[in-house]
């Protein structure tokens, strides 16, 4: 009975909210975490080891400079992916008891919010009007929100794969048939390509990098599709005809022929992550079905769930801790506690490792803070 009772105090402790799927919050908690500190922990302690362990793993906590796919590549597709879990969650409901049209205005109303907190992190009007960043993260997100929103109001499962198929296909011929102009002849070479042509002329308002955006107008297509990679493996989750191990095995069995299918297309359309191309959204999406499979296994259906509380914190408040760590310097918060003289005297090595931790561990003071009252700032 004793054993009872904890188990049912844990669920509880993880649940804030009723009917919650928890592998969802924890995959969103562990897709923000290495966000907001769990990447630069991870390197310092990769850093202590040196040698070879440092070698092969640390390059995998940096994004692929141009072609190529590292575990960091992985956390921008994988929240794009949750952006589109969340459309099911949101507009379902939604649909069916107050129609299109309030679904309408849910996916307006959070898309502009979406957006212009986007301005906000960037920077907003800081640096004048004519350097507004449009291409960003948070911009994109509320773009694939939208657009993968609005497939879902109007088409059912067989429509949307064939606007996912058609996004994928189009894209790839689009690159891979068409001459860039001014260079003649097709290319996925970095500033050669459509998508770099394209942005550097026609992005409103843009902030340049260099002549290009990373989030422009042409990748958003691909990344919409990412979002309805997402739409699917909702879809799955909530259909109470499936069994909860038949959906472990459609994740996970689902994920891996993606990522082999992506990694195959890739020998011809490279996995580019700055262009969003087709084969880079098939092997982010079959590792993000892979996570979701895992996650799921674990906390849905076998109940180990005291481990993920840190996630959960995360998970519930992903924006407000993403926007916290733009507005407030947790690592200039952190050597005030463990630097100066302090990290000169540990060295580089522990120091590093020290600091990281304690900027880390605001982080999940702020969001443990924001979960216990009950307190989840959601757009």
């Amino acid at each position: 009975m004793e054993e009872k009772k904890e188990a049912k105090q844990e669920t509880k402790s993880i649940e804030p909210v009723k009917d919650r799927i928890v592998s969802v919050d924890v995959l969103r908690g562990f897709d923000m975490f290495w966000i907001v500190g769990g990447a630069g922990f991870f390197a310092a302690v990769l850093k202590l080891f040196g040698g070879r362990v440092e070698q092969i793993f640390l390059p995998q906590l940096e994004h692929a400079e141009w072609e190529g796919f590292y575990f960091y590549d992985l956390i921008f597709p994988l929240f794009v992916f949750i952006i589109g879990m969340s459309v099911v969650f949101s507009l379902k409901k939604i649909m069916a008891t107050a129609g299109k049209k309030a679904a309408y205005n849910r996916l307006i109303r959070r898309t502009l919010l979406l957006f212009l907190l986007g301005l906000f992190y960037y920077g907003g009007m800081k640096n004048g009007f004519h350097d507004i960043r449009l291409g960003g993260v948070l911009q994109r997100l509320a773009l694939c929100y939208f657009f993968a929103g609005m497939l879902f109001i109007h088409f059912r499962t067989r429509g949307l794969v064939v606007a996912f198929a058609l996004l994928l296909l189009g894209y790839w011929a689009w690159l891979s048939f068409i001459p860039v102009p001014g260079l003649g002849r097709t290319s996925f070479a970095m500033g050669e390509n459509w998508t770099n042509w394209i942005d550097a002329r026609y992005l409103p308002l843009r902030k340049i990098h260099g002549t290009w955006e990373n989030q422009g107008i042409l990748s958003t297509f691909p990344a919409v599709a990412s979002a309805l990679l997402g739409i699917f493996a909702s879809q799955i989750l909530l259909n109470k005809s499936i069994g909860e191990m038949k959906k472990v095995y459609y994740f996970i069995g689902g994920g891996v022929a993606l990522v082999i299918a992506g990694y195959l297309w890739g020998l011809q359309f490279p996995i580019i992550k700055r262009i969003w191309t087709s084969s880079y959204v098939l092997v982010a999406g079959g590792y993000s079905f892979v996570l979701l499979g895992v996650f799921y296994l674990v906390l849905d259906v076998w109940k180990i769930k005291k481990w993920a509380v840190p996630l959960v914190w995360i998970g519930m408040n992903p924006i407000t801790i993403y926007m916290a760590r733009n507005i407030v310097d947790f690592n200039a918060l952190a050597r005030r506690f463990v630097g100066g003289e302090l990290q000169t005297m540990l060295g580089d090595k522990v120091g590093y490792l020290l600091l990281t931790t304690v900027s880390l561990a605001l982080s999940l003071l702020v969001v443990r803070f924001l979960f216990k009252r009950k307190i989840f700032i959601r757009i």
